[in-house]
């Protein structure tokens, strides 16, 4: 098992499948919590250092309470239903967390100096992007990334959906400290792999996911299921490709010392004729996968 490849199971924390932080990744800045709610239980976070986004991934109704101010966020089943609603939690901040009927929700997280006031985030101005083409056609739920979600100070977040046997994140590409990057920044990948067709998750199926420098100093090739997290310091990541039979999703966590939020990357030069490609092919019709309204 790579050092960056952190299976299902590795981050549990009591009840709560994934607890990173900062220091347990080797880093400065990014995390992710992902809380497992009992049903009608209340949970109290303190976000510490840290700015959040509250994520619904298995879970509707989960009522947020901050500052005297009670947010209602309607969810999701799934994180193959539909698009979701977020809340913004700034740091130096405690919040209880409930869902009647239970379920997973993500914490992306990032360290920063300034407390910003929470914000809810609507699910009908969440951006939903179709990238590629082929079969390197993806969805990219663009629900706080620099260009749609101002109100963070460090923190940057994505949802990318692969279909079966389709390819995203490619051409690999990074976004470190190399003379040729425009920022630096510490991204983490969460996955959740699912039966194709459907809104469930597969215990069983899985997908691929490399990340690598051009010195070969990293090199790593790996399957990755349901639940793994993976983190990429530096280097080229990419490509992250679905096994037939399974989609894949996965939320991408980013930040870094820069003072402005940007996501800007350098493909590797290799491969990046391949994006001049694309628009030689149609793009896979079963992208969009989801939407506000629900699956496709």
């Amino acid at each position: 098992m790579s050092d960056l490849h952190l299976p299902n199971g590795s981050l549990v924390n009591n009840s709560d499948p994934v607890d990173l932080t900062p220091s347990q990744a080797g880093w400065t800045y990014t995390g992710l919590g992902v809380l497992d709610l009992a049903p009608g239980s209340e949970r109290t976070i303190a976000t510490g250092e840290t700015e959040m986004i509250v994520l619904p991934l298995s879970a509707v109704d989960v009522k947020v309470t901050i500052d005297n101010q009670v947010f209602r966020l309607d969810g999701r089943q799934s994180v193959f239903a539909r698009v979701t609603d977020f809340l913004y939690i700034g740091r130096d901040s405690i919040f209880t967390i409930s869902a009647n009927d239970g379920g997973e929700v993500a914490l992306p997280r990032s360290v920063c100096e300034n407390r910003l006031a929470p914000k809810y985030g609507p699910v009908d101005g969440v951006e939903v992007e179709v990238r590629g083409a082929g079969p390197a056609t993806r969805q990219v739920t663009n629900f706080a990334s620099p260009s749609t979600w101002s109100h963070a100070e460090r923190i940057m977040c994505v949802e990318l959906l692969t279909p079966d046997g389709n390819w995203s994140s490619y051409p690999p590409h990074k976004h470190d400290d190399s003379p040729e990057c425009e920022v630096n920044n510490e991204e983490i990948y969460y996955f959740r792999i699912g039966r194709a067709g459907t809104t469930d998750y597969s215990s069983t199926g899985f997908g691929m996911h490399r990340t690598y420098t051009g010195d070969g100093e990293i090199d790593v090739n790996v399957a990755v299921g349901d639940g793994d997290v993976f983190l990429v310091p530096r280097g080229y990541h990419g490509p992250c490709i679905a096994a037939p039979g399974y989609d894949m999703y996965y939320l991408n966590v980013l930040a870094g010392p820069a003072g402005e939020r940007s996501m800007a990357f350098c493909d590797d030069p290799d491969h990046h004729w391949v994006r001049d490609e694309w628009a030689k092919a149609d793009p896979d019709p079963r992208c969009p996968m989801v939407t506000a309204d629900g699956k496709k």
